[in-house]
């Protein structure tokens, strides 16, 4: 596993790194029976939203995660990962239905973000994204979140708000991207490695930070070089994690006192929110 300490510019490269596996690929290798779900029931299907109802170890779960594409006219068709409202809509449809069905919800995130295009707004983007967040901090059912890639914005937080949120070693999750940051900041984006080493988007930065809950490492090339092993690393990290929420009486009341506690001030030997 990796020991090379590598930039926070380098690890969003290799965030993006056009083999590093993605969600359908998860979905392949940790799932089986996978039957995948699709539209929104409202206005269309959003394929950059992958989704539907599997068996991981023998259990009935959810899945529901990012989806990118592996080549361009996979990348258009999905529209590079960016989702319109109807993916968000899409998602919060099998949300529900897992939670009718007392199935545990297991996302994948990897996204720069929502779309941002006119059509979005017009469809009612940042509705989709709040009513997403709003959803799921109300589940009962156990929510595992597993950060695989890029984890922009609200984008990925709508799939994230999770009783555990993991991430792999070179994934990176932020409010928005090093270039957009670089470009608000100093209106220069190509500043953006710059600006990805203060915005503590790191595995590291977030695990110390106490946003996410694990790293899951990856090969010393990256996810890309030896897919085989991360799957056997995520299967081990999530089994173990499910495995203990699965027990839990509370999973709504849990997951809200882990989002409550984030951004907790320390003052004088006491913990202030």
């Amino acid at each position: 596993m990796a020991e090379t300490t590598r930039t926070a510019a380098q690890k969003v490269a290799l965030a993006r790194h056009s083999a590093r596996p993605g969600t359908r690929d998860f979905i392949e290798n940790l799932f089986t029976d996978f039957f995948e779900q699709k539209g929104d029931r409202l206005c269309g299907e959003d394929q950059s939203v992958l989704g539907g109802i599997a068996l991981y170890h023998g259990r009935p779960v959810t899945v529901i995660g990012h989806h990118k594409g592996k080549n361009l006219t996979e990348n258009l068709s999905c529209n590079f990962g960016m989702p319109n409202p109807e993916g968000y809509r899409k998602a919060q449809r099998l949300m529900r239905q897992a939670e009718k069905f007392s199935r545990p919800i297991i996302t994948f995130v990897d996204t720069p973000g929502a779309y941002p295009g006119l059509e979005a707004e017009a469809h009612g983007q940042g509705e989709a994204i709040a009513s997403t967040l709003a959803l799921m901090s109300t589940l009962t059912v156990p929510c595992v979140s597993i950060i695989t890639g890029e984890g922009g914005s609200g984008g990925a937080l709508a799939l994230a708000v999770a009783n555990r949120v993991l991430m792999l070693e070179n994934a990176v999750y932020s409010v928005l991207s090093p270039e957009g940051f670089a470009s608000i900041l100093w209106k220069d984006s190509s500043r953006h490695a710059e600006a990805a080493a203060l915005m503590k988007l790191t595995a590291d930065d977030l695990l110390e930070l106490k946003v996410i809950d694990e790293i899951i490492p990856e090969p010393e090339g990256g996810a890309h070089t030896d897919t085989e092993g991360v799957y056997r690393a995520v299967d081990r990290s999530l089994s173990a994690h499910l495995a203990r929420l699965l027990k839990t009486p509370d999973c709504a009341e849990a997951r809200y006192r882990k989002f409550r506690a984030m951004g907790g001030i320390i003052s004088a030997g006491k913990e202030l929110l």
